[in-house]
């Protein structure tokens, strides 16, 4: 059976807004909070004013993880390991912040069950993936890892793409990293998805060539691959029983 209608965030700004309420929500209730960001960027994102919380980072790329210890300097802790063999408490966080990682692992089912085990009950996890689902990620499935870094540092302008500790990476693309996947890995876990929408990719220098393509594509896969959005973003709740997202 399919999914229901998702609904697509319009901005990066309300991507924010979601994660900054959902933590600032939990802090209300819990005073300081122990957040995980599970795989690091070279910047925390979240702008947590206000919010008293200790924040740990792990990375299996030590290089990126280097430059949060020593020029964004906002890591209470950082652990360079890899996210499905690391060991860390039970039930240590209150929150876990993971965006653009599970599709770089494979064994991405191991890495949430382990979000799992490290959540408190009640604790969230702030998830953001690409679904396999759509056409925008079957390409990149399909397409070299030269190509995307061409991408990256051509039509993103980013040159430091491809270069030690800068994206982008390898990807798996596990069948757990999918709207299908994740509903499927929450229904037969502690899991409970509280908010699900999904994400746009429209550069502005290529819209036109980029919707009139992924359209293409998805007429031709007869309604297996969507055009309409390339990324989900989750809040899901450690909770005994699972609910229907809202």
């Amino acid at each position: 059976m399919r999914p229901p209608p998702i609904a697509v965030l319009e901005s990066y700004k309300d991507q924010v807004t979601l994660f900054t309420e959902a933590i600032r929500g939990l802090a209300a209730q819990r005073g300081k909070l122990e957040i995980l960001e599970a795989g690091c960027g070279r910047t925390w994102p979240l702008k947590l004013d206000g919010v008293d919380y200790r924040l740990t980072g792990i990375d299996v790329d030590e290089h990126g993880l280097e430059a949060r210890r020593t020029i964004a300097k906002d890591l209470d802790e950082a652990i360079v390991a890899d996210l499905r063999s690391v060991e860390l408490p039970a039930a240590k966080f209150d929150v876990i912040y993971s965006s653009y990682v599970l599709e770089h692992i494979d064994g991405a089912e191991r890495v949430l069950d382990n979000f799992a085990r490290w959540l408190k009950d009640g604790g969230v996890l702030l998830l953001v993936v690409p679904d396999r689902g759509t056409v925008w990620n079957f390409v990149s499935e399909m397409t070299p890892y030269k190509f995307h870094v061409f991408f990256k540092r051509v039509v993103s302008k980013n040159p430091n793409a491809g270069k030690p500790g800068f994206g982008p990476f390898p990807t798996y693309h596990d069948p757990v990293v999918s709207r299908a996947g994740l509903r499927e890995y929450c229904a037969r876990s502690p899991f409970t998805i509280r908010h699900e929408f999904a994400k746009r990719f429209d550069p502005a220098r290529l819209k036109s060539l980029v919707t009139f393509g992924t359209k293409a594509i998805g007429a031709l896969s007869f309604g297996r691959l969507t055009s309409e959005y390339c990324d989900l973003v989750y809040v899901i709740e450690k909770s005994k029983e699972s609910a229907t997202p809202r």
